[in-house]
Parts: structure tokens; C-alpha cells; sequence
């Protein structure tokens, strides 16, 4: 999303265009998957003074504006990723934990069959957990 409009967007919602709400969402823009705590460490490189309190409410509105969303790729804090990129869903290794994002065509078939039941399934909060090729092999 363009700049200016996630800027209006949070103008439109009654929210003010805060340095830290900046920094918070750059920091999701250049870290692609990242924890709350990972994206203090990264907003902190530009200002020492947000702290980790400011850094959660600004993600979760954020997401309550759909500038972002989560996930959870382990049994840690979720996952924050931007909604700039690609609409995905992700396969997560257990073994060696890797991170794939996978397009949501791939589960076509299943959420049309939801979706033929009365239920609109919203992929994006989806992980999948499992072994990778490479672990695969090594996995007993």
C-alpha cells in the first residue's frame, strides 16, 4: 500500500499520523515477518524512545485497519507481516523453521468447498506446520 494511503487511511479512522505509527509500520514493511519485540529492536535503531507497550498497541491498530496482519509461526508472539505484499498463508518447518508464503490459490479447492457450505474462510492467519523437503529426509 502506497504511503499517503495508508496516511489516509489512518486519518479517515480517526487516528493521528504518529511518528511511532510510522516507524512501527516501516519497520513491518522492512522486516516482512516479524515479532513484537523484533520490530521494537528494529524501530529502536531510529528512536530510543518507543517503548514495547507502544510498539503492541500500534500493531493491533494497525491490523484493526488492515495495514497488517498476523500470524503465528510458533508458539512465540504472533507474527506481524504488512499487507503491501502478496495475500499468503504459510508453511512454517518444524524442524529447521523455515518460513514459506504460499499464494492462496493453492487452497482454492478447499475454501470454495467452505465457501459452497455457508463459510467464507480468511487464509491469511493460516500456518501450516510440518517438514520441509530438506528435514524430510531426516525426520525418523
Amino acid at each position: 500500500m502506497p504511503e499517503q494511503d495508508w496516511r489516509a487511511k489512518l486519518r479517515e479512522s480517526g487516528y493521528r499520523l504518529t511518528p511511532q505509527r510510522e516507524l512501527v509500520l516501516r519497520a513491518v514493511d522492512e522486516l516482512g515477518h516479524a515479532t513484537p519485540d523484533e520490530v521494537l529492536a528494529k524501530v529502536r535503531e531510529s528512536s530510543e524512545s518507543v517503548n514495547v507497550s507502544t510498539v503492541y498497541r500500534t500493531l493491533e491498530v494497525l491490523e484493526e485497519l488492515g495495514l497488517v496482519r498476523h500470524a503465528h509461526l510458533s508458539d512465540r508472539a504472533p507474527t506481524y507481516h504488512s499487507v503491501t505484499g502478496h495475500e499468503h498463508f504459510h508453511l512454517v518447518c518444524r524442524n529447521c523453521h523455515t518460513v514459506v508464503s504460499v499464494d492462496p490459490d493453492v487452497l482454492t479447492p478447499l475454501t470454495d468447498r467452505l465457501a459452497a457450505d455457508g463459510f467464507i474462510a480468511d487464509v491469511g492467519h493460516l500456518t501450516v506446520f510440518g517438514h520441509c523437503t530438506d528435514c524430510k529426509e531426516t525426520t525418523p
